[in-house]
């Protein structure tokens, strides 16, 4: 794959051994990474992308697939911001398999963040119809980053927000111990009360959150 092997290229040239060390250390060592800050790292896929914007149109999703399965955490954002770019308002309908397997494959908040909001959460505008199954599908799981990402998919309606949607979610993992659905809980409210605070105020007042989604959701609100 042409675009790959070139993208592979142009990051191994930029490679940073300091910088490495700093953001391996910052993701818990979850990952290795190239040591490519985010502004080279978006510079060397614009100009890539210049060159290949015809196949990338039409192989978007196996180019995804393709830098998933490499190892550096760089080709996995890369896979992410491509993924967004060429399938904004052009998803298929059947595209929320893909999208479930991005989510869940090498899964930590600064991918998944991104694909709820940007992908999962956009794909969800362009087929209303699939939005009951497939949240249900992802709050019952026993995949906390697609709980998460359930919470989460909401981050950019503002207004066209369903807060019953969003309140139900909250409802649903609100006794959660795990770290970053009380975050997610928190987030998400939070996000809400920029464009209904009492409708917030009033959910967080009548709700037994836990303490940190609690915290995180009225923090700008009172």
């Amino acid at each position: 794959m042409n675009f790959t092997i070139k993208l592979q290229e142009a990051f191994e040239a930029n490679a940073n051994a300091e910088n490495q060390q700093q953001m391996e250390a910052y993701m818990r060592n979850l990952f290795t990474f190239h040591g490519i800050k985010a502004p080279i790292r978006k510079q060397l896929i614009k100009e890539l992308v210049a060159d290949h914007k015809s196949f990338l149109q039409e192989h978007i999703r196996s180019v995804a697939l393709a830098l998933y399965a490499l190892p550096q955490r760089e080709y996995h954002y890369a896979a992410m911001e491509l993924f967004q770019k060429f399938l904004h308002k052009k998803y298929q309908e059947n595209d929320h398999e893909l999208i479930t397997k991005l989510i869940t494959t090498h899964s930590w908040w600064d991918t998944v963040d991104f694909l709820a909001k940007h992908v999962f959460g956009k794909y969800l505008i362009q087929f209303p119809h699939q939005k009951r199954k497939l949240l249900d599908t992802y709050s019952e799981s026993d995949n906390l980053w697609l709980n998460r990402s359930a919470i989460l998919y909401q981050l950019s309606y503002k207004n066209d927000t369903d807060a019953a949607e969003l309140f139900k979610q909250c409802t649903i993992h609100k006794d959660s111990e795990e770290f970053f659905i009380q975050k997610a809980i928190g987030w998400a409210l939070r996000e809400y009360g920029k464009v209904q605070p009492k409708a917030v105020l009033d959910f967080a007042k009548n709700t037994k959150l836990k303490e940190l989604s609690q915290r995180e959701a009225i923090r700008r609100l009172v």
